[in-house]
């Protein structure tokens, strides 16, 4: 293995092995999942053309014995994440920005009315969140900021996006879900020439005062959530999901991640030890 192999991998598994400490678990079992894994992904992956691919020549490739391998392909296959379905509260405010009935002539979100139940943010709920009430939707998306109230029976979409902070199960979720959309992308950009790469930018400086860092994670917030509004706004309206009357062919999943980081470099918390 070279060694700028190795130091890029000893790098993006350092956070995967603060969650896995974190949430209990043990090195034998991230062994267990890592060589599964390495079956499957030699199995279904990296076969000769026109050839079924045999357990010695994924044996060859992973290193593990053929013993082992054969049993690691007679345990049950490990839990696939589930497609993807925002949960109702995030389901409610993507309705909200790409439903006409709730935008404005500039399609714009309008500001929501609380007072009829047949209308407004109800309505809104009733359309997109099933049996929910819309009390417990609206206690949600205040409770993490993602609406503010205007006036007295006003609501105000103040994010275009719903990221349930302090559920675990869906962060979990998520943070398998990006983090490998974007080593996905690596990965494509590595092997893929230049004309076919994909989206793949960041910026970052390294000698940054406390009040700038402030300053800057305002910014990238606000102007993050203008383009992904955006974009969501042209991907409903192209997703035969959301809308039945788009019409093309074959069936893709595409779409951009934010991420933003930062790190205090005074007490070596950037470093890789």
């Amino acid at each position: 293995m070279s060694k700028a192999v190795a130091h890029a991998v000893q790098k993006l598994l350092r956070p995967l092995i603060r969650l896995l400490l974190r949430h209990g678990v043990a090195y034998e079992d991230f062994d267990q999942w890592v060589k599964q894994l390495f079956v499957q992904v030699a199995d279904k992956e990296f076969a000769l053309d026109g050839r079924k691919q045999s357990v010695a020549r994924i044996s060859t490739l992973t290193g593990i014995n053929r013993k082992e391998v054969k049993r690691l392909q007679q345990m049950p296959p490990l839990s696939e994440a589930e497609p993807l379905q925002n949960n109702r509260a995030a389901r409610v405010v993507s309705g909200w920005m790409r439903d006409e009935d709730f935008l404005d002539e500039a399609g714009k979100p309008l500001v929501l009315s609380t007072v009829s139940a047949d209308s407004g943010f109800s309505e809104l709920v009733r359309r997109y969140s099933g049996d929910v009430p819309a009390r417990a939707i609206l206690d949600e998306l205040l409770r993490v900021g993602v609406v503010a109230r205007v006036d007295d029976h006003g609501l105000k979409l103040m994010r275009y996006g719903y990221i349930p902070q302090d559920s675990d199960e869906e962060m979990l979720r998520l943070f398998g879900e990006s983090t490998a959309d974007l080593l996905d992308t690596i990965h494509h950009n590595l092997v893929a020439g230049k004309d076919h790469s994909r989206l793949q930018l960041s910026v970052a400086y390294d000698d940054l005062p406390k009040e700038s860092v402030e300053i800057f994670r305002r910014l990238s917030r606000d102007k993050s959530y203008e383009l992904l509004g955006l974009l969501n706004q042209f991907l409903s309206t192209q997703d035969r999901t959301s809308n039945p009357n788009s019409q093309g062919t074959g069936r893709y999943r595409a779409g951009l991640g934010l991420y933003y980081f930062e790190q205090n470099d005074e007490d070596g918390a950037g470093d890789d030890g």
